[in-house]
């Protein structure tokens, strides 16, 4: 399990998460200033996939230049470079529904009812 650390770029943690996880196949878990990264059979995650992952989402965003992303055993954390933050209207955590048990995030309450129905088949 892998723990991205976000507080520098909080306000594009939601969009982050969504890049990362699907670039590594990966299980997200969102919490208020990071998230993290597992999978379902317990493999380790290669730190490095995520990583390249990171630093492509920050130049897709034109924020590569500004951030450094530091490994450090199994936490990987963004921090500014220079002391600027990303600032945008971050997306409410109120309008994200996540799954307790595998970590699905969906913006329909009524989606994430549905999923969490096939844990208890």
């Amino acid at each position: 399990m892998l723990t991205i650390d976000c507080k520098d770029v909080a306000s594009i943690k939601s969009e982050l998460v969504v890049y990362v996880s699907d670039q590594v196949a990966a299980i997200p878990t969102l919490k208020i200033n990071e998230f993290m990264l597992s999978t379902l059979d317990d493999q380790i995650i290669d730190k490095n996939m995520v990583i390249t992952a990171i630093k492509e989402f920050l130049e897709s965003i034109g924020e590569g230049r500004n951030f450094a992303v530091i490994s450090n055993n199994n936490v990987i954390s963004i921090k500014s470079i220079s002391g600027k933050i990303i600032e945008r209207d971050p997306t409410p955590s109120s309008d994200m529904f996540s799954c307790t048990h595998c970590g699905f995030v969906t913006r329909y309450e009524i989606e994430l009812q549905n999923h969490m129905k096939i844990h208890y088949l």
